[in-house]
């Protein structure tokens, strides 16, 4: 991840074919994300072409594209392609301009294959130099108000669970801390040319959240969370859902990792503020118990006992406090190398003094429920 090396996503699809056996067809041609949806339409058609055989000798009348969504980190396009055979739809999701700061794509490509083979996502069918072409979901995004419905939250966790038990090859260690050890020292080391921006970011003071992360790491590294892959990113807008078959969908892993369980769960209701970041959002203690019966026992969820409601619970507000960090510092690479017109740096200090503001309840219910399971 560091900025020096900038990998290459043809090498890492090569790669990614090689260890699953097949051929993933892949471009090295790129696409500018900056430029309005008719200018970029040609390169998006001459990039379909290149990489599909299928469709090299179709004329531009036969494609049409239109924007599903841009989050803060890709722009999604839907792909339609009218064949002689009958039609085809993709998904074409471009990297986001200096995304390569914050997120490993090598560690996502290698993950997508695993995920979408136990039916998670969309099919991974191409790759290029500053994206991925996947297959076509056809349901909606959730908006965070969906993600409280007890209905929904419960099938979120039914699907959680399911993640949650993917084996993705390689090293299961949890990189949850190295990601925020790394993204601290990138975050310290800024300058800003605008001169009110680099007044702001100045009075940030680096060792308080250093000593933060550290105080944290050591506090969760007594509750012995389960190691697992985890999504780390599950938001509104990473849920989908078809209203006609009910079904639900996760998508976008790039930011998957072994992970902590609690962290996967504690960020997801840090996500029901929405983008907004209205925290008296937050889940309270029974719509919590609600989502924790669906995910530890899908099938019986009232057969949960308490103590294992109890430790999830703590489990998941500890690591909720990490969410605010991890994200917090994600902030201020952002505000300095994203291009999107968004307050980064004002959203580092809304994500860390909401650290501070939850920081002594979850300290002390922490504590105290270890000193208990120790005498207990």
């Amino acid at each position: 991840m560091g900025g020096v090396k900038i990998w290459s996503a043809i090498e890492v699809a090569e790669e990614v074919g090689e260890s699953c056996n097949s051929d993933i067809p892949s471009s090295s041609l790129t696409v500018d994300i900056s430029l309005p949806l008719p200018q970029m339409k040609p390169r998006i058609i001459e990039l379909c072409k290149d990489m599909f055989k299928k469709w090299s000798q179709l004329d531009e009348s036969h494609f049409s594209i239109e924007t599903v969504s841009g989050g803060i980190t890709n722009l999604l396009l839907k792909v339609s392609v009218r064949e002689y055979s009958g039609d085809d739809t993709v998904t074409v999701r471009l990297y986001g301009p200096s995304t390569e700061y914050v997120i490993d794509r090598e560690r996502e490509l290698k993950a997508i294959r695993y995920l979408s083979a136990a039916g998670f996502g969309a099919k991974l069918l191409g790759v290029f130099g500053n994206g991925m072409v996947q297959s076509f979901i056809n349901a909606r995004t959730l908006s965070p108000s969906d993600m409280r419905n007890p209905k929904l939250a419960a099938e979120i966790a039914r699907q959680l669970c399911k993640f949650h038990q993917v084996e993705i090859p390689g090293s299961r260690e949890p990189q949850l801390w190295n990601d925020i050890l790394k993204f601290l020292e990138k975050a310290s080391a800024l300058e800003f040319d605008d001169s009110e921006k680099q007044r702001k970011y100045e009075t940030i003071s680096f060792k308080e959240v250093q000593d933060a992360i550290f105080e944290l790491k050591d506090l969760t590294d007594l509750l012995d969370a389960p190691v697992v892959f985890a999504h780390n990113d599950l938001l509104s807008g990473n849920l989908m859902l078809n209203d006609d078959e009910e079904k639900l969908y996760f998508i976008d892993f790039e930011y998957g990792s072994y992970s902590y369980r609690g962290y996967d769960i504690g960020n997801h209701f840090n996500e029901y503020a929405g983008f907004d970041c209205d925290y008296s959002l937050y889940p309270d203690k029974d719509a919590q118990y609600h989502f924790f019966r669906h995910y530890l026992q899908p099938e019986k969820p009232q057969e949960v006992s308490v103590e294992d409601l109890e430790a999830l619970y703590v489990e998941t507000n500890s690591f909720m406090l990490a969410s605010h960090l991890y994200w917090a510092l994600w902030a201020l690479i952002q505000a300095k190398m994203s291009p999107i017109d968004f307050d980064y740096l004002s959203y580092f200090f809304l994500r860390y003094n909401e650290y501070k503001t939850q920081k002594d309840k979850y300290f002390l219910l922490a504590r105290s429920y270890v000193a208990g399971s120790k005498t207990g």
